[in-house]
């Protein structure tokens, strides 16, 4: 891969950044199919060892969580009757968590949607702030016991239940028409959250940036992902992207990481190159010369 001209591994990254398809972004990059592949799949673990490190002690007021469902290989209902699916084939869920203020995705989560993962998924989100928080979630009953074991009595949060109802007319378009939102139930949890910010609208957008911005959440197309580790790798690049490359309108054209006090420069997608080679395409160290039948002493 560290043979790649940069302009070509930063084409393919922009190009993946920005929805392009695998066979797309070949096409455009003039680059194989597993060129793409790999160096996508480089680049989310370098992405995602980078927010493992530094997206720490992070300051924030309100933080809004959400899941957003995509699948993998297949959907679950066919899963049984797939030509050797993997094990982790099916729904795949992704669970973030917002800084309303900053923006910025402090954590987030690959797999499924039970009580382990919301245990997991919470316990991670509470190690990496450093300050009592507001939390709003949507009325997922997993989070109740992992908000419960990750933060204890020290969180104000409340869960927006959503009430959806049936939307007006019976067309032939009628199931792909999402559910109409009736209205809101905000309830308390625990501590004293704030009414007026008990929102997941944030988040919520987030969500609908992650289907813009990654071909594998496109809805009714072959762009999902066959494995796992692909689809969570896409993930992290997306994130490091939208961390630290991608400015902000509401905030004056910041990044989220730079509104977070994370970094204090807006990153190009040259530095998520950097990550890679860093990671992976440093040069080896050599031995000392020998010659054949000598011995080398220390």
């Amino acid at each position: 891969m560290n043979k790649l001209p940069l302009h070509t591994r930063v084409t393919i990254l922009k190009c993946l950044l920005q929805g392009t398809s695998i066979r797309g972004t070949a096409e455009i990059a003039d680059v194989s199919k597993n060129t793409v592949s790999k160096l996508a799949n480089q680049a989310g673990a370098a992405c995602y060892a980078f927010h493992e490190e530094n997206v720490r002690n992070v300051q924030a007021s309100r933080v809004q969580c959400d899941e957003i469902w995509s699948f993998t290989y297949a959907k679950q209902k066919n899963v049984k009757t797939a030509k050797a699916a993997p094990a982790e084939a099916g729904d795949t869920w992704t669970w973030t968590a917002i800084d309303a203020d900053s923006k910025l995705a402090i954590s987030y989560l690959v797999g499924g949607r039970d009580g382990e993962y919301a245990i997991a998924f919470m316990d991670d989100l509470r190690s990496r702030l450093a300050n009592r928080v507001q939390l709003t979630t949507d009325g997922h009953k997993a989070y109740l016991e992992a908000v419960e074991g990750a933060f204890g009595g020290d969180v104000d949060y409340a869960q927006l239940v959503k009430m959806y109802g049936e939307p007006a007319g019976k067309t032939a378009e009628r199931k792909y028409s999402p559910a109409e939102c009736t209205g809101i139930k905000k309830r308390r949890i625990e501590g004293d959250p704030d009414k007026e910010h008990v929102s997941t609208s944030y988040v919520e957008r987030q969500n609908l940036t992650m289907r813009m911005h990654m071909r594998r959440f496109t809805r009714l197309t072959n762009g999902f992902s066959k494995k796992i580790e692909n689809h969570a790798n896409a993930v992290a690049l997306h994130f490091m992207y939208y961390n630290f490359i991608r400015s902000h309108k509401s905030l004056n054209k910041l990044t989220p990481a730079m509104a977070a006090g994370i970094t204090d420069r807006t990153w190009e997608v040259e530095d998520i190159v950097k990550l890679v080679d860093d990671m992976f395409n440093k040069p080896k160290k050599r031995g000392p010369y020998k010659k054949k039948g000598q011995q080398i002493s220390n």
